[in-house]
């Protein structure tokens, strides 16, 4: 697998991540990919968020989908890092090349992409372009990937209303945009719903256009150790990177974390603050990333929104550690609150 671009990737520590980006084209070889010398393999290429590969959360998701699409479907594939502070221009240069070196599909992963990929997509009209978490582009050839987010946060504030000593438990988002809104807007209604006197604690890491929030963890542990002074016993961060900086304030208070986007309670880079991770709000990012490869590969491209929900698995609460399984009242509330929103009785708001 060839990375295009690089950052330096770090240990979930809460020191400030430090992103050094190289020209885009330079590339290099990783080991682990059987299938990548395959001559006529399809060509796949992920264009990595804000944080990277490395996140133990939502680009790591992201490269679990193009694995497992290089394992199981002998897909060549090619990875590019963002540098930090990099501009529009600087993702077109990037998907442009992607694009320009045979890959097909090139996916952005996030929201950031949609300006580059509006304009990139029009210059390649045969290639596929995955757009993760937006809907706000459209054309024949991109593939919309967006989530219920709200539904798993949902989840989760039922989870940690169920599991708080204090009654006080605290959201962390990483940037105030209307997509981390949206898990705010679940994680407060799931919180409120199941216990009307709680209290939650709110705090957003940084405001567009700064987008530190999701990419050092130093912010999310210095929030996080704001609320439990102020006697939060449950931490829901929706941060991306900067989230680990949260999981290890409570994990070292000996409280609760809630992961996010990917089951944190299984990243190794996790595993020293693994047991105080009650649960994580997953998405299926790996399996979007996989499907639109799989589709392209297949002759019949994805195209148009994309959407997984709470019904398909889509979203979801994890269910990893062993501690929370023991948890029957909690996990008990959670699969009713499951099934009443599959099933239409509840109706998650995604503005809080």
């Amino acid at each position: 697998m060839r990375r295009i671009t690089r950052i330096t990737t770090v240990g979930i520590a809460s020191a400030a991540l430090a992103l050094s980006a190289t020209a885009c084209g330079k590339s290099s070889t990783d080991s682990g990919s059987s299938s990548s010398s395959s001559a006529d393999a399809t060509k796949a290429a992920i264009a990595y968020d804000i944080g990277g590969r490395g996140d133990q959360s939502f680009n790591d998701a992201a490269y679990a989908g193009l694995k497992k699409a290089e394992d199981e479907l002998g897909v060549k594939g090619a990875e590019a890092e963002p540098s930090q502070g990099e501009s529009d221009a600087d993702k077109v240069a990037r998907l442009t090349s992607l694009a320009r070196a045979g890959n097909n599909p090139v996916i952005g992963v996030g929201f950031s992409y949609a300006p580059a990929i509006a304009k990139v997509s029009k210059s390649f009209p045969k290639t596929t372009f995955g757009l993760i978490d937006d809907t706000s582009v459209t054309a024949p050839n991109i593939a919309n990937l967006v989530f219920n987010e709200e539904q798993g946060s949902y989840l989760a504030g039922v989870a940690a209303a169920k599991a708080s000593k204090t009654g006080t438990v605290g959201f962390i988002g990483g940037v105030e945009v209307p997509l981390i809104k949206k898990f705010e807007a679940g994680f407060v209604q799931g919180v409120k719903d199941t216990n009307p006197k709680a209290k939650v604690l709110t705090q957003y890491l940084t405001q567009p256009p700064n987008f530190d929030g999701f990419s050092k963890p130093d912010l999310g542990k210095a929030a996080a150790q704001g609320q439990l002074d102020k006697g939060a016993d449950v931490i829901y961060a929706a941060a991306g990177l900067a989230g680990s900086g949260a999981i290890e304030a409570a994990s070292a208070a000996g409280k609760w974390a809630i992961g996010v986007d990917s089951d944190q309670y299984k990243q190794a880079g996790l595993a020293a603050y693994k047991n105080q991770i009650l649960t994580s709000v997953t998405k299926d990012v790996q399996g979007s990333v996989y499907n639109v490869i799989k589709s392209v590969k297949d002759g019949k491209p994805q195209t148009g929104e994309i959407r997984y929900g709470l019904a398909t698995n889509g979203v979801g609460l994890a269910d990893s550690n062993p501690a929370y399984v023991k948890m029957t009242d909690v996990t008990a509330a959670v699969e009713k609150a499951k099934k009443e929103i599959v099933d239409g009785k509840i109706t998650v708001k995604t503005t809080p």
